[in-house]
């Protein structure tokens, strides 16, 4: 199967779920291998994708229809811990996380240098895509654009030139 597809589904996944990445790499190959056998079989490739989507659409119905929403802290705590392997410290530090971020903020993972394992917020925002330009760069040994008191411009289309503002 192509890696760069695997890739994506894995990518794709932690950025919408932000866990799930094995098994979608899992359901990812499983779809493949047996799209390839009917395929190969003489099977209309088009008509299989129409299938494949109508059948994740009626699954992802199923999962919301049983899913649960999480109601406090002891129960983000419990998936915490469920999620690390049965570690109850990991689980704590997840939920004051959540309880630290809110729903809609955002938690990242980071290996240490210690063997410590600890929670740290950081205040602001982060942007995915990183910057556009190397010119942008104010601190070249950690090839980090940092600035102070920026003025911003939200823009809802590409800017090309000065005319397009």
């Amino acid at each position: 199967m192509g890696a760069q597809m695997v890739k994506e589904v894995a990518s794709k996944t932690s950025d919408v779920a932000g866990d799930g990445t094995t098994t979608a790499t899992i359901l990812a190959q499983a779809i493949y291998r047996e799209g390839i056998k009917f395929v190969t079989a003489g099977h209309n490739s088009m008509e299989l994708k129409r299938g494949i989507e109508k059948a994740v659409a009626l699954i992802i119905d199923e999962l919301h229809t049983i899913s649960k929403p999480i109601k406090d802290r002891k129960e983000i705590a419990q998936v915490g811990t469920i999620s690390a392997n049965s570690d109850s410290n990991i689980g704590d530090i997840i939920a004051d996380a959540m309880d630290k971020v809110g729903k809609e903020g955002v938690i990242t993972v980071e290996e240490g240098k210690s063997m410590d394992t600890y929670l740290e917020v950081v205040e602001g925002m982060q942007f995915d895509r990183g910057y556009l330009s190397p010119y942008f760069v104010t601190d070249s040994e950690r090839m980090e654009a940092v600035l102070e008191n920026p003025y911003i411009l939200l823009y809802e289309k590409k800017i090309s030139n000065m005319k397009d503002l």
